[in-house]
């Protein structure tokens, strides 16, 4: 099991402080949702562990599989335009660098980015979530 602490930084503010084992980072509304915008917002890190997942994925299947893969670079672009219908959409553009590398070895490494865990996580697991005094 993972814990992660968030504490609120200044009393009556939005900016909150998390702390994850040994990393700490901050997180803060949007000027349009009422904040500073001083630190990414809870959205920015549900939409950063996509892209950090595929990216980490495609490196170790890399890896594993002795694929010359230099570095990976995600994108990741959300539309939140009917969030509270229900549907948050994510476009995610992957682009690899190698100059060695093969367009089988391209589709086997956006094979393995589509089975990140934080994908399937987001796509066909049942969350469930209480909350506790």
């Amino acid at each position: 099991m993972s814990e992660i602490d968030c504490k609120t930084v200044t009393a009556g503010e939005y900016p909150v402080s998390l702390k994850v084992r040994e990393h700490s980072f901050h997180a803060d509304m949007t000027v349009p949702g009422g904040g500073a915008d001083s630190s990414p917002s809870p959205h920015d890190y549900f939409d950063a562990a996509l892209a950090a997942c595929k990216a980490l994925t495609v490196t170790w299947y890399a890896k594993r599989h002795k694929i010359p893969l230099e570095r990976v670079d995600t994108q990741v672009e959300s539309d939140a335009a009917q969030e509270r219908a229900g549907v948050y959409k994510l476009k995610v553009k992957l682009t690899f660098h190698g100059e060695a590398l093969t367009d089988e070895q391209r589709a086997l490494l956006h094979k393995a980015a589509a089975a990140c865990p934080i994908h399937k996580l987001m796509t066909t697991s049942d969350v469930q979530i209480e909350t506790v005094e």
